[in-house]
């Protein structure tokens, strides 16, 4: 989404939720400025998993059975 936001709703527990209002206001900034900045990180230490990397191949893999299983089906 080139040039937007999307919305998204996140649930925490209460605990966290305090925790990251706290982090929020000592450093004054807003709760999804501190939510987006952790994602980002979190998305970024994935990108360079090993683990994460064959997981994510697994999943294509599957992803592909699946599709040529339909399209078998569609050609029956």
């Amino acid at each position: 989404m080139p040039g937007g936001t999307k919305n998204i709703l996140l649930r925490l527990d209460p605990e966290l939720a305090e925790r990251l209002q706290t982090v929020a206001e000592v450093e004054g900034r807003s709760v999804s400025d501190v939510a987006r900045e952790a994602i980002a990180a979190l998305v970024e230490q994935r990108r360079s998993d090993k683990h994460f990397a064959g997981l994510l191949e697994e999943n294509i893999a599957r992803h592909e059975r699946a599709l040529r299983f339909l399209r078998e089906d569609d050609e029956s």
